[in-house]
C-alpha cells in the first residue's frame, strides 16, 4: 500500500500542500499519496485518531488545529514545545511526534532564497499570535541585533518577548510605542493585510535599504508589502517561499530526502499568477 499523508485544516480547500508535496514526490522519486481533508473544529483527535489508524504516516496541520496536534502528539521536539504548536505530525514506530517547521521555513526563505541578512539587524514582527510565536526561536537563533514585537494588544507582544528572552535581546510594544523607532527588516505575522486592513505605522519605519516580509501570500502584494514599497523598501518579499520551505522540511522529516525547493516556488507561483 501507497504511503498516505494529508494536511488538515477548517477551512483547507485553499490549501496548496497537496500541489507541493506531489511535486516534491516526483522531482525526488518517492511513493506516496497526499490528500487535504476538512475536519470538524470539534473533532481533531478523533480524525486523526482514525487516519493513523487506517496506516497514515504523516499530518500537516493548518488553522485551527496547530494547538490540538500539540496536544496529540506523544512526543515533542524541542522546536515544536518552544513554539507551543505543532504543523507537522509523523508516525513513528507506534508513535506520533510533533514538530513545526513554519520557522525554519520562514528563515531558508529569508537568507537561503532571498539573500537577505538577519545577524546584526534590527527586526520588528508585527503581531504577536501563534504564528509569530512559530517563528521566534528560529529567528532569535540568527542573532539579529534585536527583536521588537509589535502588537495591538500590548500584554501579547510582552508575554511573548518574556517567553523568548533567554534567547536573545527581545522586546514587546504597542503598536503607537513604534513612532521614532527604525528598523532593517519588517515581518509582517497578521493575516489583517490580506483583508486589506493594516495598522497605523511610522512612514520612516524602515532604515534605509531595509526590506519587508509578508508571512502571508497572494496573487498581487499584500498591504504590507504595497505599504512597504511606497515607504522606501530596498526589497520585499511574500510568504510563498515559507509555504514551500516548512513544506520541504515536513517531507524531510518523513521521507529522509531534501527535495529542491526553487522550482516548486516558482510553478506555484506562476498558477498564482495565472488565476488573477
Amino acid at each position: 500500500m501507497i504511503d498516505q499523508y494529508a494536511v488538515f485544516g477548517n477551512p483547507v480547500a485553499q490549501s496548496k500542500s497537496p500541489a507541493i508535496h506531489a511535486r516534491f514526490a516526483e522531482q525526488t522519486g518517492e511513493q506516496l499519496q497526499y490528500s487535504k481533508q476538512l475536519v470538524a473544529e470539534d473533532a481533531f483527535s478523533e480524525t486523526a485518531d482514525a487516519f493513523f489508524a487506517a496506516g497514515g504516516k504523516g499530518l500537516n496541520i493548518t488553522v485551527p488545529f496547530k494547538q490540538d496536534a500539540y496536544s496529540y502528539a506523544a512526543k515533542l521536539t524541542v522546536r515544536a514545545r518552544r513554539a507551543g504548536a505543532v504543523n507537522t505530525l509523523t508516525m513513528r514506530e507506534g508513535v506520533v511526534q510533533g514538530d513545526t517547521t513554519d520557522g525554519v521555513g520562514m528563515l531558508r526563505d529569508i537568507t537561503e532564497n532571498l539573500g537577505w541578512t538577519v545577524a546584526g539587524q534590527r527586526v520588528l514582527v508585527l503581531g504577536a499570535g501563534g504564528a509569530v510565536r512559530g517563528i521566534l526561536e528560529p529567528l532569535l537563533e540568527q542573532q539579529p541585533q534585536h527583536v521588537v514585537i509589535a502588537n495591538r494588544t500590548v500584554s501579547k507582544a510582552l508575554q511573548l518577548s518574556k517567553a523568548f528572552a533567554e534567547m536573545g535581546y527581545i522586546l514587546g510594544c504597542d503598536i503607537d510605542m513604534l513612532p521614532g523607532q527604525r528598523f532593517d527588516l519588517i515581518i509582517n505575522g497578521t493575516s489583517a493585510s490580506l483583508q486589506g486592513s493594516l495598522p497605523p505605522l511610522p512612514d520612516d519605519l524602515l532604515h534605509e535599504g531595509g526590506r519587508a516580509y509578508d508571512m502571508m501570500y497572494s496573487a498581487q502584494p499584500t498591504v504590507f508589502l504595497q505599504w512597504a514599497q511606497q515607504h522606501g523598501a530596498a526589497a520585499t518579499a511574500d510568504g510563498l517561499g515559507m509555504l514551500v520551505e516548512q513544506a520541504a522540511e515536513s517531507f524531510s522529516i518523513w521521507r529522509g530526502v531534501r527535495p529542491a525547493t526553487q522550482p516548486v516556488i516558482s510553478a506555484i507561483r506562476q498558477e498564482l499568477q495565472a488565476s488573477v
